[in-house]
């Protein structure tokens, strides 16, 4: 056979099996990031408050304090977002994933390590807070370059499956978070809270060293080295002339990055009552044992695993704004019923609607994010445009559950405020996917701001 009827096949495989390569390892940073950002809210949710702010008066103040903490992370991610944001941009997605996913190992490992008040006094929370700080910076870069990884090697017409992969990894982060969680918090709770609480934290170094083992195999996208061959063919002037990613991004891709914006914000405002809120408002308010709540999280993310592929899939048959709708109006349908459910100490159907929730709403929600909001963007933007788009919105998302917290304190556990706050999110988000372009079909090694210049 002719040397020119093989080459294309083999030039195909090799980059299918890159793809594929890519694709596990963005799962692989993913799911140590997520496991590590939920265990610290899950920790807020039920031993932070009595181990970094002890209230003998009132518990729930302790809760409250906690999960300000929890809120403070999300306000360094937007920063985080910039920073790794610029460096993906212009000088490659590698180097910032393995960054990003070093910080996040270190700061989650040395949390598990810190003494609590009683032992240092105030600085067991100032410590606290500047790891989180430290968890929230690397984050803010994280998702966004993981997320480029798996879109940017995939086949065009499999971007949604491939980008789905990223947010895979989300759900194995929550299934070993809240699986490690729900087997420490069976202990009595004075093991609990001496050292029970610390074993999820120190097991994340397991994750990292296999994290970092599989990123430094991997080596630039396609769609990056394209555009860097192309800046290089530019005159010097040309090319100083560049402007910074972030000044591009807010001059060119202001409608893109509002309208991702807004989606992130439906999603995941309804995503948080599912992660923490859900399990506040059980602990200190129903009888549903708090292990329940957190097998019930476990099964849901598990079930997710496969539906964030499937509705993945599923939007590069049909278009990544029908199903990011389909997700919103199941959150919409499912939220009231969720605490009322849980209000009614409900155990077998607490299980369903967790899965109902998660696996379907959220499911079709966050696992088209990937590839709908990469494609808003132009190769020279998208991993800043990317990161802002999930990360600016992150700084009320963070205060979310603090907020949350607030109201069911002030209502005395009655969840209809926040329920309602959710149901208006979800319908900003659908709002804004309706009014995105559909972008399942575009060039991403476009220049333009607009998806439809290149279909």
């Amino acid at each position: 056979m002719a040397p020119s009827a093989i080459t294309p096949s083999a030039a195909e495989q090799e980059r299918t099996t890159l793809a594929k390569r890519a694709a596990v390892a963005s799962l692989v940073g993913t799911a140590v990031e997520w496991y590590d950002y939920f265990i610290f809210g899950t920790a807020s949710a039920l031993v932070f408050g009595k181990l970094f702010f002890p209230n003998e008066e009132d518990p729930i103040i302790g809760t409250l304090s906690a999960f300000a903490v929890f809120g403070v992370g999300f306000f360094a991610r937007p920063v985080g977002g910039v920073v790794f944001g610029h460096f993906g941009d212009k000088f490659g997605r590698k180097a910032a994933l393995v960054t990003t996913l070093i910080m996040m190992g270190a700061s989650t490992f040395l949390i598990g390590l810190l003494p609590t008040t009683s032992q240092i006094g105030i600085w067991a929370p100032i410590l606290l807070v500047l790891l989180r700080l430290v968890q929230g910076f690397g984050v803010g870069g994280e998702w966004g370059g993981a997320s480029l990884v798996a879109v940017e090697y995939a086949p065009a017409h499999k971007r949604g499956a491939y980008g789905s992969f990223p947010q895979i990894g989300n759900a194995i982060g929550l299934v070993l978070s809240t699986s490690v969680f729900a087997a420490v918090s069976m202990l009595p709770d004075d093991q609990l809270l001496s050292w029970g609480w610390r074993v999820p934290f120190l097991l994340s170094a397991v994750l990292i060293a296999v994290g970092l083992f599989i990123r430094f195999k991997l080596t630039e996208t396609p769609t990056f080295q394209a555009a860097q061959e192309k800046l290089e063919q530019q005159s010097t002037e040309e090319q100083g002339k560049e402007r910074m990613p972030i000044a591009e991004l807010f001059k060119r891709f202001k409608r893109p990055l509002l309208l991702a914006m807004g989606m992130r914000l439906g999603e995941a405002v309804f995503g948080y009552i599912i992660l923490t809120i859900g399990l506040t408002f059980a602990e200190n308010y129903t009888d549903v044992p708090r292990t329940h709540v957190l097998i019930a999280g476990s099964v849901a993310a598990a079930f997710a695993i496969y539906t964030y592929y499937f509705f993945g899939k599923l939007s590069d048959r049909i278009g990544r704004r029908a199903v990011f709708v389909i997700g919103s109006l199941v959150g919409i349908v499912v939220t009231f019923p969720f605490f009322w459910i849980l209000d009614a100490d409900a155990l077998v159907l607490t299980y369903v609607i967790y899965v109902v929730a998660y696996a379907i709403g959220v499911g079709a929600l966050y696992g088209v994010e990937p590839a709908f909001f990469s494609e808003l963007f132009s190769t020279k933007v998208r991993y800043t445009g990317l990161s802002l788009s999930a990360q600016i919105p992150s700084v009320f998302i963070g205060l979310w559950p603090l907020a949350s917290t607030a109201l069911l304190a002030a209502t005395d556990g009655d969840p209809w405020p926040i329920a309602l706050i959710t149901v208006i999110a979800l319908l900003i988000g659908m709002v804004c996917a309706l009014l995105a372009p559909e972008t399942n079909k575009t060039d991403m090694t476009r220049v333009g701001e607009d998806p439809e210049e290149s279909r």
